[in-house]
């Protein structure tokens, strides 16, 4: 089980990936652009443990959406590709930005600005979420280094 759990939030912006296609999954690791494709992550997995270079995975310890996402490509997460497709085309980067890293803040003016039903939505990652905290995945510091922010 994983010792640290991320914010709940990190389900919309893996969703986010899957809907744009940033999200590969390859044989022994997984890769994820950023939501303003300046950046790839790379996910490693063998067995159950699980590094990536995304600030989130490598500093926080917890799994951050690049490693969410490629557990959605796993099957390791339960997936509703139309909730996904809601998420669709969002710069997470500078809307987490705007918002000073409140990432409830942020996921929430997405949705009420794309008219979502919210308590729906919610509840859906919710159920996403308990799953997350099921899973037998240890996330630990991978030998590649988080990358460096574009000046």
């Amino acid at each position: 089980m994983m010792d640290k759990f991320p914010p709940i939030e990190k389900i919309y912006e893996a969703y986010s990936a899957i809907a744009d296609d940033r999200a590969i999954l390859k044989d022994e690791h997984g890769e994820v652009f950023s939501s303003d494709r300046k950046k790839c992550y790379t996910i490693v997995f063998e067995g159950n443990i699980y590094s990536s270079n995304d600030n989130s995975t490598y500093w926080q310890g917890y799994a951050g959406y690049p490693v969410i996402a490629i557990l959605f490509l796993q099957g390791k997460l339960p997936l509703k590709k139309e909730t996904a497709e809601l998420f669709k085309d969002i710069n997470w980067n500078s809307l987490n930005k705007e918002y000073k890293r409140d990432y409830k803040a942020a996921a929430e003016a997405v949705m009420n600005k794309r008219g979502m039903n919210v308590e729906k939505i919610y509840e859906e990652t919710l159920k996403v979420y308990k799953e997350l905290k099921k899973l037998d995945i240890v996330i630990k510091k991978g030998k590649a280094l988080p990358l460096k922010k574009e000046s």
